[in-house]
């Protein structure tokens, strides 16, 4: 059953973190870890993303928050719920803050991408036997979901209040992926870089202090050439966003009419154009898109195999 939290919560109690003395340790303390190291293959840490051939490329460690940007449009959201998915099927707790969709759409939408049924289809709603096929998908996927949470709330969110929920969410909730959709529902005013900074550095620390993954949702400039692939310095706002977050992503989709198009040529990029550790691998994804199944994959007509991606 999908979990839902809700603003009844004082998020406030949880928004600053009281300082402390544990996190002041002798330097010896890591030496000794580093000297144990020594000689032992240092361990891929963190989950891959859904797509083979990347595992030691790009990975979600904990403690650290990834930007997710791209223009309105081009499937920021739509990846964003692919990726939670995918980290459900890999065993991982997830919480979804989106201000922008109802509780009940996000549900149906990650329905979608995990069964290739649309629920939302007016034939599943009013045959009887499709209705019964409903009732079974959402049954199905109650059992996947039960690692799931979303933070119910439309529209503006105050920063602080955004910062509570992230730390309840990690402290209390133990949830290992926030997904926050978007940043400028948290911070009033597009042209408050401050804001943005502040806010930005707190979502850092409290994924760094609690090993949790926050993926940041976030929106770029408008391009003078959207044939182009856009990368971090087209993202809008303050330039110390993408200095403070580990790593940048910027989703791109390919709008040239599909006539004159090569079949190969992809429907999305991802373009990874920050990874602060694991190598600093960067590079361009080629995607194609499935409008029934609302899925990202490598290859034209294929479908993620769900059941293989289970490690549960």
């Amino acid at each position: 059953m999908t979990n839902i939290i809700s603003n009844v919560i004082d998020f406030r109690a949880y928004a600053v973190e009281q300082p402390g003395s544990e996190n002041v340790k002798p330097a010896r303390e890591y030496i000794r870890e580093l000297k144990a190291q020594i000689g032992k293959p240092k361990p891929l840490l963190g989950t891959e993303l859904p797509w083979p051939g990347f595992g030691r490329d790009f990975r979600f460690r904990p403690g650290e928050v990834t930007l997710w940007a791209g223009v309105n449009g081009h499937g920021k959201s739509l990846m964003t719920g692919l990726i939670a998915l995918d980290q459900l099927c890999l065993g991982q707790s997830v919480c979804v803050a989106s201000m922008e969709m109802k509780p009940h759409d996000t549900i149906n939408r990650m329905l979608r991408q995990y069964t290739g049924t649309d629920p939302d289809d007016e034939f599943m709603q009013h045959s009887d036997d499709a209705a019964g096929l409903l009732r079974q998908l959402y049954d199905d996927f109650d059992v996947l979901s039960s690692g799931l949470w979303i933070y119910d709330q439309l529209g503006v969110v105050d920063s602080v209040t955004m910062q509570g929920v992230a730390r309840y969410c990690a402290k209390t909730l133990k949830i290992k992926h926030l997904v926050i959709d978007n940043l400028m529902k948290c911070v009033k005013g597009s042209d408050d870089y401050n804001a943005q900074k502040d806010f930005v550095g707190q979502l850092f620390s409290i994924a760094r202090d609690y090993g949790m993954h926050i993926h940041l949702v976030h929106h770029i400039r408008k391009l003078d050439n959207e044939m182009r692939v856009p990368d971090k310095m087209d993202i809008k706002g303050a330039g110390e966003i993408t200095d403070t977050v580990d790593n940048v992503a910027v989703v791109w989709r390919n709008k040239t009419d599909q006539e004159k198009r090569k079949d190969s040529d992809p429907d999305a990029v991802i373009n990874i154009c920050k990874q602060r550790n694991g190598g600093g691998w960067e590079g361009k994804i080629g995607l194609f898109y499935d409008s029934q199944t609302q899925q990202f994959t490598r290859s034209r007509g294929e479908q993620i195999d769900w059941a293989r991606r289970m490690s549960w």
